[in-house]
């Protein structure tokens, strides 16, 4: 019965440690020695955890197009800085900010998205203009 106790324990400890294996380090999978601006039209937002994703489709110099994929925060914390699920729609030009992934595939990190036709900028770190308010105290 002891053994039997010690095996389910060990193996719940195993179980808790997972999640925290799987996530990675920001310089793991990004490299900020490489800015990207980027230019496409919008095909969907991801808002998941633990990363929300902004899907945009990119055409290249030869007319290739490319659909690239940019990590942001979380939902919760796009959300605090004016972020909301259907805040883009499908086909809207936006320009994407960040840095390329170490791998060379068409991912990268996002720290801000701009809506073109309305030059909105919409960041990580700050609300866009007059979308609530700018500190605590709601001033």
């Amino acid at each position: 019965m002891k053994t039997k106790f010690s095996l389910v324990a060990v193996g719940a400890l195993v179980l808790a440690a997972v999640p925290m294996l799987a996530h990675h380090s920001f310089s793991a999978e990004y490299d900020q020695s490489k800015p990207l601006t980027l230019k496409g039209k919008f095909t969907k937002l991801d808002w998941v955890n633990p990363h929300s994703w902004v899907h945009f489709d990119v055409v290249g110099p030869d007319g290739k197009v490319t659909n690239w994929a940019a990590e942001t925060p979380p939902p919760n914390g796009l959300y605090r800085n004016g972020w909301r699920k259907d805040m883009f729609k499908e086909g809207e030009e936006i320009e994407v900010t960040g840095v390329a992934a170490k791998d060379g595939t068409a991912h990268m990190w996002s720290n801000g998205v701009t809506i073109l036709s309305t030059g909105v900028k919409f960041t990580m770190g700050s609300r866009p203009p007059n979308e609530g308010p700018s500190d605590a105290k709601g001033k």
